[in-house]
């Protein structure tokens, strides 16, 4: 079985050493890069299946790269920041970015990040079969298997979510048809998220509701319930209430 193959865009030598150590020792291919040129240099002749981004390299923008990445491909992002900027945080959301990891991180957590990030994409050997898992959940033509926090569509195929989209799903799916007001969507849904603006919450829904929805701007599930919160229909009766 190949390692999957991980960008490190910091422009921090020492960082560079740090990320590769910890990749290489836990079963990754670390290809370390000190900034935008390197990684589009390096893109051309090499396959990753994922990208760790520094949010603030030197003279330069991650959320630039990031940005340019999302436009022409459907790669993992993975956003390592050392400051706790709501705004770049939102604009990462909304660009795609997969997943924030603040510095300094703890080094088994952001494996684990990772290994989520990669198996939510398909790029996990080890998944089981979904259809004897016990523990999917479905709702109109869609399965979450909990258990490996993967969506999947009717034929089967996963739907790749972020982890806050994840997250965000999940709560949903442990109380459904039951109105949730936002403020508490950001305190239940983890520290992390608590760090936020209230739009953040507002932003996820958009970016579920075109993952989940065959009509977004008419959701059947993820339904907006004006000066009360949201509510998610698992009921196609009570969908039209």
């Amino acid at each position: 079985m190949s390692r999957p193959k991980i960008g490190i865009v910091d422009d921090e030598a020492s960082m560079r050493d740090a990320l590769v150590a910890l990749l290489a020792d836990n079963q990754f291919d670390p290809l370390p890069l000190a900034n935008i040129a390197e990684y589009h240099a390096a893109e051309a002749n090499t396959a990753l299946d994922l990208v760790l981004i520094d949010l603030q390299l030197r003279d330069e923008s991650g959320l630039t790269l990031a940005m340019d990445i999302r436009r022409t491909q459907d790669l993992p992002i993975v956003m390592l920041t050392g400051r706790g900027d709501e705004t770049d945080k939102i604009v990462g959301l909304e660009i795609g970015a997969d997943d924030y990891v603040l510095k300094p991180f703890n080094p088994r957590e952001l494996v684990a990040r990772i290994r989520a990030v990669l198996r939510r994409y398909g790029k996990s050997e080890d998944r089981p079969s979904a259809d004897i898992d016990p523990s999917r959940v479905s709702f109109g033509r869609l399965t979450v298997d909990q258990k490996q926090r993967i969506l999947f569509d009717e034929a089967n195929t996963e739907i790749s979510l972020t982890n806050a989209e994840y997250r965000l799903l999940d709560y949903f799916l442990k109380r459904p048809n039951e109105i949730i007001p936002r403020v508490e969507l950001l305190t239940e849904l983890g520290s992390d998220l608590t760090k936020y603006v209230d739009r953040t919450v507002d932003v996820l829904i958009l970016r579920l509701r075109r993952k989940i929805e065959e009509n977004p701007s008419k959701p059947v599930h993820l339904q907006t319930r004006r000066g009360q919160g949201y509510i998610f229909v698992t009921d196609s009766a009570r969908a039209s209430r």
